[in-house]
């Protein structure tokens, strides 16, 4: 049972106004080599629009989380939080400052491994929600900063905050917070990540970060991370200590897209161990342990500036662009955007869900994708 447009979209304006194949036999060795050799290589995998969920100009989706437990999706928004139920499509709250959200702008959220859902929210602090009971926590608590942009979680259950001030470590034993601000790259953080080293990775404004649990490493556009300014676009203001007041994460400078590739909104570990970085401007930057490979609009990508990355179940790789949501396993590309029904251009967050199925949160809505 589908989510009617008009329902998703009517909840949302609440909120803003709220405040496989046939068995065969065995093959000798020999044989199975030859047919091995003239059979062509597997068609890649293709996929289409399932649903658009459109919530107007006035409101961005912006932060995705899956809560396998329950088989929920959660949806963050610059009007507040739903709750949907995956099985069927149908929305099981919706949450303002009315029932206990820090803010309604949430740019971030995270379910952790107790259970309990994370929302960052912009200038509001982290409000945390588990079996009805809110709370939020502010500065005054030990948080870095009221402007919250990303989680991450070591297996031990440290919960790491990514913030405008630096980043947050929580020690869900003792709920005490400890910040890093000096040892970063750069103070504000927009993406987080850990390998399976337990290392954890810090896209930044200046670069991207790595703490092994002793030692911090660090590397910028001077060592290869971001694809070069082809384009010969100009570069962005958007960007900087002391400019808080005019940090509002427009991409453009007077309606022409900007370029920044220090700037990373997002990382990702993968599972070989390699780390993505989304930047602003410079693509999408691959490091293997010891170089950044980048790819960029001319490799087929959607678009330069990089909001969000995934990976799926058979290895590809999903990109959250300014120009459409692009697909990568490592030799074809597909590439969604409004022409194709997508919601918005700008994709900000995606999720996959144990059934495969993708959503991607965009400026004006939701989409679903599936395979064909």
């Amino acid at each position: 049972m589908k989510l009617a447009l008009t329902t998703l979209a009517s909840l949302l304006l609440a909120l803003f106004l709220a405040g496989c194949g046939s068995e065969v036999s065995e093959l000798p060795p020999a044989q199975k080599s030859a047919k091995t050799a003239a059979s062509p290589p597997p068609a890649p995998a293709r996929y289409k629009l399932l649903d658009t969920f459109n919530i107007g100009d006035t409101l961005v989706a912006r932060s995705l989380a899956l809560e396998a437990a329950s088989n929920t999706l959660w949806v963050g928004t610059s009007g507040g939080v739903m709750e949907i139920d995956l099985a069927t499509q149908q929305p099981r709250n919706t949450y303002t400052r009315d029932h206990g959200l820090a803010n309604e702008y949430v740019f971030g959220i995270f379910v952790d491994s107790r259970g309990n859902k994370w929302f960052g929210t912009n200038g509001g602090g982290v409000s945390r929600f588990k079996d009805g009971v809110w709370k939020t926590f502010f500065p005054m608590h030990g948080l870095a900063d009221y402007w919250i942009y990303t989680f991450a979680e070591q297996a031990d259950g440290t919960l790491w905050i990514g913030t405008w001030a630096g980043a947050n470590r929580y020690d869900p034993k003792t709920e005490q917070f400890t910040t890093y601000l000096k040892e970063l790259i750069n103070e504000w953080v927009y993406g987080l990540d850990v390998d399976a080293q337990q290392r954890v990775w810090f896209g930044t404004e200046g670069g991207v970060s790595m703490f092994d649990g002793s030692q911090w490493q660090e590397w910028s556009h001077d060592d290869g991370l971001g694809a070069a300014n082809s384009e010969a676009l100009p570069a962005s203001t958007n960007t900087g200590l002391g400019t808080r007041s005019r940090h509002d994460l427009s991409t453009l400078r007077l309606g022409s897209t900007t370029y920044n590739p220090n700037y990373v909104f997002a990382i990702k570990v993968d599972d070989k161990g390699q780390v993505w970085a989304g930047t602003w401007g410079g693509g999408v930057a691959r490091y293997d342990g010891k170089q950044w490979h980048n790819l960029t609009t001319g490799d087929g990508l959607a678009g330069n500036i990089v909001y969000s990355i995934e990976q799926d179940g058979e290895g590809a790789y999903w990109f959250g662009t300014d120009g459409g949501l692009s697909r990568y396993d490592g030799v074809n590309w597909q590439t969604f955007t409004t022409a194709e029904g997508l919601a918005g251009n700008h994709v900000y967050a995606i999720r996959l869900t144990p059934s495969g199925e993708i959503w991607a949160a965009t400026q004006g809505g939701v989409s679903r994708l599936g395979r064909q």
